[in-house]
């Protein structure tokens, strides 16, 4: 399957702000919503990454429309890629200040000026003077330290005719791979192992990437085998779980994530999303394999056991 990542037909922006406090500790605000896929913990990867500094001293505030920037829908697997390029250009602004300062207090040029580890680095080489005592130096002078960016991915307007045009920042690229057993008496799929290999651009955090697979392939085999919304005259009929059935931890098998880093130019350090292309492969390879195991091609999902049942008879 292929995705994209970062739509452009409309102006797609997010926004992000940085400040140094007095510790050398950071706040970092942004306007995405973290829904339990983990963008809050990117979001503190990304700017500790960009000021040299570890994560676990910078706090994310997030989705809070009283006081942080825009950032538009947690949707269309857009955050990492977005909000993450919008809080790197963030943390670059926040670090002008305090880089100006330690070339004052090293005496040296603060183009060849960087922080890391936080400490100060001159010339690829670690100097004695951390990070902190920077920020404290800019606190004396009443210097702040804060910083804020914006990223909107280049906007093509589709032609009204042809429909050619730019319609993504970047694609997202999955193959999976599905083993299936079939029982031709009951008609019921029971998929046994699922390998799903995700170009993720880099993954900023594997632990996350994975568990997004993890959960999207899930999603895809309760597609695939079992959640079916019954409507009648417009009125769905099973509004809860005892009708509407989705997977359990005793539907779900093995599920091998196979992540692949190809770095994406445009992406924060090269990232891309895998919200939704975690999902998108899984009901087409299910219903692929169940093709290869009992030589019927089933063009409806959910496979239900009725539905391979009168497959099976209606070929025989």
């Amino acid at each position: 399957m292929w995705y994209g990542i970062g739509n452009t037909a409309l102006p797609n922006p997010a926004s992000a702000v940085v400040e140094w406090l007095d510790d050398a500790t950071v706040n970092v605000m942004v306007g995405c919503a973290d829904i339990g896929q983990g963008s809050s913990t990117v979001m503190a990867q990304i700017v500790a990454e960009e000021l040299g500094i570890s994560s676990a001293d910078i706090t994310v505030i997030s989705a809070d429309t009283l006081v942080t920037p825009e950032g538009g829908a947690t949707s269309a697997s857009r955050q990492t890629y977005i909000s993450g390029n919008a809080a790197v250009l963030a943390a670059i602004d926040a670090k002008k200040v305090p880089l100006a300062e330690a070339g004052i207090m090293l005496g040296k040029d603060p183009a060849s000026i960087t922080f890391k580890d936080g400490m100060v680095w001159e010339n690829e080489r670690q100097t004695e003077l951390p990070i902190k005592a920077v920020i404290s130096s800019c606190r004396k002078q009443g210097k702040l330290t804060l910083g804020s960016g914006w990223f909107n991915p280049a906007t093509t307007t589709l032609d009204p005719e042809t429909g050619y045009g730019i319609p993504y920042g970047t694609y997202a690229f999955a193959t999976q791979v599905v083993d299936v057993e079939v029982d031709t008496e009951t008609g019921r799929v029971e998929v046994l192992k699922i390998w799903a290999a995700h170009d993720v651009g880099r993954a900023i955090n594997p632990a996350l990437v994975e568990g997004q697979i993890e959960g999207g392939a899930t999603m895809g085999l309760g597609y695939g085998l079992m959640e079916e919304i019954t409507a009648v005259n417009g009125v769905i009929k099973n509004t809860n779980f005892t009708d509407y059935l989705i997977p359990t931890i005793l539907d779900v098998p093995e599920i091998t994530s196979i992540i692949i880093e190809a770095a994406e130019p445009t992406g924060p350090f090269g990232a891309k999303g895998v919200g939704e292309p975690a999902l998108i492969p899984t009901a087409a390879a299910i219903a692929n394999a169940v093709y290869d195991a009992i030589g019927v091609r089933i063009y409806s999902l959910p496979l239900t056991p009725e539905k391979v049942l009168s497959a099976l008879q209606e070929a025989e």
